[in-house]
């Protein structure tokens, strides 16, 4: 595998879901009967579980004992255990939560990303102007240096729509018009925002398209925001990501990734197409500067 895959993200995940599945399958007992045995909290197993934090090999030798695992298990996950502490370049920003480094890595590992935002730019193709504005709002009440680190986390993102090592991955990005309607921050910003969009539309791998209006009540409708991640074959399953002010959902199983497909098909229906999307763009970004 390439070293440019090779960050705490998919080893956490993929060791923390074996961990649940020995908990739920083999020895099927709740998380919190397994974390009290070990006197653990519930939160640690649980973090540990949804691939949140780096595992010690010694944590997942006392979890298969508990659970019965076989020999030849602990020894293939306590070797699993090491990779999950590997850091990528986001780790040097202290102040990005531990749900969104795991994103980070995700999204580093993917070969398909399908996106669908409701209220705002894509993270990825957010301008600095426009990144610093939205975290400027935050109900989180950011300080400078946090607002200042978190839109350099965003800005090193971008570098994803142009990288060609190891893989360039594909971005296909749906967009509710509220999004280039709902001004955040000056006239100008909003102009240079759309700008941007319209520009990164021209790349061969990336499809931005808008929703209008006038589409009406859609499959994105009753989803909100997410995105879909696609990976290289057996690196990890469909992930769906769906983010909130104080977490978010990884959610990973197939009947989840399937219903989510449904809705991302039904938005590809009803969204403009890219040339026609460009065109309202570029209508927008005048209509901000006049």
């Amino acid at each position: 595998m390439s070293s440019a895959l090779l960050n705490s993200s998919v080893p956490r995940r993929q060791l923390g879901r074996e961990l649940r599945r020995l908990r739920e399958r083999l020895a099927r007992v709740p998380q919190t009967t397994a974390a009290r045995e070990l006197d653990w909290s519930a939160t640690k197993l649980l973090r540990m579980e949804r691939g949140e934090v780096p595992i010690r090999a010694e944590d997942v030798v006392l979890l298969c004992e508990l659970y019965g695992a076989d020999l030849k298990t602990v020894e293939a996950l306590a070797a699993l255990a090491p990779k999950t502490k590997e850091k990528g370049w986001w780790h040097d920003y202290a102040s990005i939560p531990s749900w969104f480094e795991l994103f980070i890595g995700l999204e580093e590992a993917a070969s398909h990303l399908r996106e669908y935002h409701t209220s705002l730019v894509s993270g990825t193709l957010q301008t600095r102007e426009y990144a610093t504005a939205v975290f400027a709002r935050s109900p989180l009440r950011l300080s400078p240096e946090v607002i200042e680190q978190r839109v350099a986390v965003r800005l090193q993102r971008a570098q994803l729509l142009t990288r060609m090592e190891p893989i360039l991955p594909r971005f296909d990005i749906m967009m509710d018009e509220a999004v280039i309607r709902r001004p955040v921050g000056s006239g100008a910003i909003m102009a240079a925002q759309l700008r941007r969009l319209a520009e990164a539309s021209e790349l061969p791998n990336v499809s931005i398209r808008l929703i209008p209006f006038s589409t009406g009540i859609h499959g994105g409708s009753l989803t909100g925001s997410f995105v879909m991640l696609d990976f290289p074959a057996e690196l990890e399953p469909t992930t769906v990501y769906v983010e909130g002010i104080t977490g978010a959902l990884f959610l990973d199983r197939p009947d989840e990734a399937e219903r989510y497909t449904m809705a991302f098909d039904d938005l590809t229906a009803a969204a403009l197409g890219q040339a026609a999307t460009r065109d309202l763009l570029a209508r927008t970004a005048k209509e901000y500067e006049s």
